[in-house]
């Protein structure tokens, strides 16, 4: 059976929860492989709403979940995290859900360095969550990181732990910090140890095995294309790779394992934090995006930043990515717009550009250009046919197909699980 990868193709927040969640009843595994609790994925199923930051969305269906090993892991947020499904009814067990045991820990220490980095930084802020993402993938490849493995040798990472603490000290001091407490840490590590444990094995292995029988895989991406820290809007990136090539490296399985690739996209675009943003809108058009799209981060609770569609970097993100076919959303926030805009190409010192150059003082300075559109008066909330569709939307919809090089897959109407239109099978193919 064909696997399935879904990655963001703008600046993450595309409601890629719902897509998961959708598909996630229709496959036997979902798996995370890169990112931290820095994602956050929103879920409406009937009457309830489930927030994920960490965990894959297919739990909430019950369906098998896996932490792949490209993702950093920060073992008290995880178990507040399962406290607070168990709390929704949720049941999380090592049957339904594991942990590749070669995940890197983020501790304490990387979200305090994070944290006073970004105060320090003044007008070079980056905008991060403060959660410690990052400061944790730089301790992976500068291998003094603990892993989910060393829980279970904690009385032998003194080396370890030196390692760790000759870097992070250094930089505590310049910060004015004091150095780090390691009996506190080893406490700390001690305690929710026993907690990760129960979920930890080799997840590459397991999939491999479940590979050889035939299921179905989906593979979830977080944040987005735009964000990735070699292709992204650089330095104003994440600290992870998240296009769908990372599948390859993030969950243990070759590269030949990503099978369709759907690209989420939002019917405009939204930016949460710092960096640029060309069709930005600061009118009361990106007002009323903003608030009919509840536009407000499910991490950070930050006010996205909203604008039309911008058709050049979703082309650039599907082209990069390897998309195979995108799911449309949000596509009801748009109704009862008199005109709707598409940038199709930006501007730059006279001359017209068809991507988004790679250094961030073009990218600031770059003009969208735009084609307009008439909108429609007819309401497509909860549109679950092509035919409940205005015709002014299946021709904006047509539109964006053209300007992006890629199709439409489904197209999404509505935060419930139904309201999505399929237009290709991504299961299927």
């Amino acid at each position: 059976m064909p696997n399935v990868t879904v990655v963001g193709a703008q600046w993450g927040d595309e409601g890629k929860g719902k897509i998961v969640d959708w598909l996630a009843a229709r496959a036997d595994v979902v798996v995370r492989f890169q990112g931290g609790h820095n994602a956050g994925h929103t879920l409406v199923v009937g009457n309830t709403t489930y927030k994920l930051s960490l965990l894959p969305s297919g739990i909430v269906t019950g369906t098998l979940s896996l932490i792949g090993n490209g993702v950093v892991l920060d073992p008290w947020a995880l178990k507040a995290e399962i406290e607070k499904l168990e709390g929704q009814g949720v049941k999380i067990t090592p049957d339904n859900f594991a942990v590749a045991d070669t995940c890197p820990l983020i501790l304490p220490v990387h979200r305090e360095l994070d944290v006073m980095r970004e105060a320090a930084a003044g007008k070079g802020k980056i905008g991060t969550t403060g959660r410690g993402i990052g400061p944790a993938y730089e301790d992976k490849v500068g291998r003094r990181a603990i892993r989910v493995c060393d829980l279970a040798h904690l009385g032998e990472l003194e080396p370890q732990f030196d390692r760790l603490c000759a870097h992070h000290d250094a930089l505590r001091a310049g910060f004015g910090e004091p150095p780090i407490d390691r009996a506190r840490l080893l406490a700390d590590l001690t305690e929710i140890a026993p907690f990760v444990q129960q979920f930890a094995q080799p997840v590459w292995k397991r999939l491999r095995d479940l590979r050889k029988e035939g299921v179905r895989i989906l593979f979830e991406g977080a944040q987005g294309v735009l964000l990735d820290v070699d292709h992204g809007t650089y330095p104003f990136v994440t600290s992870s790779n998240t296009v769908s090539g990372t599948v390859a490296s993030g969950s243990g399985l070759g590269p030949g394992a990503a099978g369709f690739v759907l690209g989420i996209v939002k019917a405009y675009t939204t930016r949460v934090g710092s960096g640029p943003f060309p069709t930005e809108l600061s009118d009361a058009a990106g007002q009323r995006l903003g608030e009919r799209g509840h536009e407000f981060g499910t991490v950070t609770g930050r006010q996205r930043r909203c604008g039309w569609f911008d058709a050049v970097l979703v082309r650039q993100s599907c082209a990069i990515s390897g998309v195979t076919g995108i799911a449309l959303t949000k596509l009801d926030v748009l109704d009862g717009f008199e005109t709707v805009k598409i940038c199709t190409g930006y501007r730059l010192d006279g001359q017209e550009l068809d991507h988004l150059p790679a250094s961030a003082f073009e990218q600031a300075r770059v003009e969208p250009i735009y084609e307009e559109f008439d909108g429609w008066s007819e309401t497509t909330m909860g549109a679950r046919r092509w035919a409940d569709l205005p015709a002014q939307a299946i021709k904006y919809i047509r539109r964006i197909e053209e300007l992006i090089e890629c199709p439409v897959a489904t197209v999404s109407t509505g935060p419930e699980r139904d309201d999505t239109i399929l237009v290709r099978n991504p299961f299927a193919d």
